[in-house]
């Protein structure tokens, strides 16, 4: 059930969706995932998943999707990687350094790859690879003059396990150590946002974004003109919002709730 009263969403007629911690965790469904997706394409609302997901490429997430029986298309799903896809595309062919994992890299082999004189260092998730040479080899790119193009800067993010350290503390290790800063292309980028929005076709003022991570979900949506909703799953954590200083226009105890809001 809604959190709040939710007479403001009447003019609301698109949604951005993030998907960890919102559809999933781990490899478990959210209660009441599959039914929310029904819903909306029963009643043919627009939307978008919208993901930071820099381990996978989009097919391979949605196929693993799938598999679980959550119905997510690619076509539907917004991601990080094409974020910077499209960036480095607009650079006319930059060298890069990837720090990524090996399935994402698959993304970004239209361009020039180079470990010694890279124009960039796209900096994603690599998983249990991290390790001292690839971040000293990233720093002395950057030393060089090479850019850092992050996927996203999050602090953490939730697992079945609990919840884990997240790439943001790689980026902002490297902006520290080299006195630049990081061009972040995923949530919560306007940029990326931007991107979102032409898909759906729609005005902010029309579109809601929700999510569980109040920063990147709600305060990157709500920059940019739209509603932000919190739910009370995935990286969610109660004492974590009553310190933020980024209020939900709602909050939802899960996305199963997500029917009511179109009530």
């Amino acid at each position: 059930m809604p959190t709040k009263d939710f007479s403001n969403l009447e003019g609301i007629k698109g949604l951005l969706l993030d998907l960890n911690g919102v559809f999933y965790v781990g490899n478990r469904i959210v209660p009441g995932a599959t039914e929310a997706i029904a819903f909306l394409r029963e009643r043919q609302i627009p939307f978008r998943f919208i993901t930071n997901n820099t381990t996978e490429s989009v097919d391979a997430l949605c196929y693993s999707l799938n598999s679980m029986g959550l119905q997510i298309k690619p076509h539907e799903t917004i991601s990080a990687p094409y974020a910077a896809v499209l960036h480095l595309r607009r650079l006319r062919n930059p060298k890069c350094y990837l720090l990524l994992s090996p399935e994402v890299k698959q993304d970004f082999a239209e361009f020039t790859t180079s470990e010694s004189c890279a124009d960039a260092v796209v900096l994603g998730d690599m998983g249990n690879a991290w390790n001292y040479h690839e971040l000293n080899r990233a720093f002395r790119l950057m030393m060089q003059g090479a850019s850092l193009i992050a996927l996203h800067q999050a602090k953490y993010w939730q697992w079945e396990g609990g919840l884990h350290i997240d790439i943001g503390a790689f980026v902002k290790g490297l902006e520290y150590s080299t006195d630049k800063q990081a061009l972040i292309v995923g949530k919560p980028s306007s940029s990326f946002y931007s991107l979102a929005l032409d898909e759906l076709g729609l005005p902010a003022e029309q579109v809601a974004v929700i999510g569980d991570d109040i920063q990147d979900d709600v305060a990157g949506g709500q920059a940019m003109g739209m509603q932000g909703f919190l739910v009370k799953t995935g990286k969610y954590r109660e004492e974590l919002v009553a310190q933020s200083q980024v209020k939900p226009d709602g909050i939802l105890d899960s996305i199963g709730a997500i029917a009511e809001l179109f009530t």
